[in-house]
């Protein structure tokens, strides 16, 4: 399992002299490592400041299929890892494409499996629904949020559709990188 830290050396070592007081946690809904969702969460490390410790997750394509069988004391380890690695964090950041008019399939598995761990519960989390549309995936995410007892930022929460013409070669528009420092910002004021 490897983390996105920008603010950890070409060597992989974290930079001590900065050592975090904060964490935010963040969850791609694409696999894809250069999708627009990777981009957005890498845009928004960058706004971190030095005592926030800001994580992309890149292992959701481990998780095994939601099994209530396998819900016990002793999940699968990927399924531990998540949980651990949200509980740890002071906030999560959820970014996601919409996919056939509905949430991507692994991060809806990996939701359901938060379900009996009580891992979000009250946890502060935004959405950014980054899409060609987003209108289905968006408030189907945040029903999903609440059923987890997350403490969902609403103020921060983002419904960005027409992405692919927001986001050319990697590079965000000014628009949205705006959008994305308020919600950024709303976030920050909480932890």
């Amino acid at each position: 399992m490897t983390f996105y830290h920008p603010r950890t050396s070409i060597f992989g070592i974290p930079n001590y002299n900065t050592m975090p007081t904060r964490s935010i946690f963040t969850i791609p809904g694409s696999l894809r490592d250069g999708s627009s969702n990777h981009n957005i969460l890498k845009f928004l490390g960058k706004l971190a400041p030095d005592n926030i410790d800001y994580t992309i997750y890149d292992s959701l394509a481990t998780i095994p299929p939601f099994d209530p069988g396998l819900d016990n004391d002793t999940p699968p380890r990927p399924v531990t890892e998540l949980r651990q690695l949200i509980t740890a964090a002071d906030a999560v950041i959820i970014c996601t494409p919409e996919y056939a008019f509905g949430v991507p399939g692994q991060l809806k598995n990996a939701l359901d499996w938060l379900v009996s761990s009580g891992t979000l519960v009250d946890k502060p989390v935004i959405l950014i629904t980054a899409s060609s549309s987003g209108e289905y995936t968006h408030p189907s995410l945040l029903r999903t949020l609440g059923a987890l007892s997350a403490n969902v930022v609403e103020d921060a929460c983002l419904l960005v559709p027409f992405i692919r013409a927001k986001i050319v070669d990697g590079v965000l528009d000014d628009g949205l990188k705006e959008e994305l420092e308020k919600a950024f910002e709303s976030l920050l004021k909480i932890l």
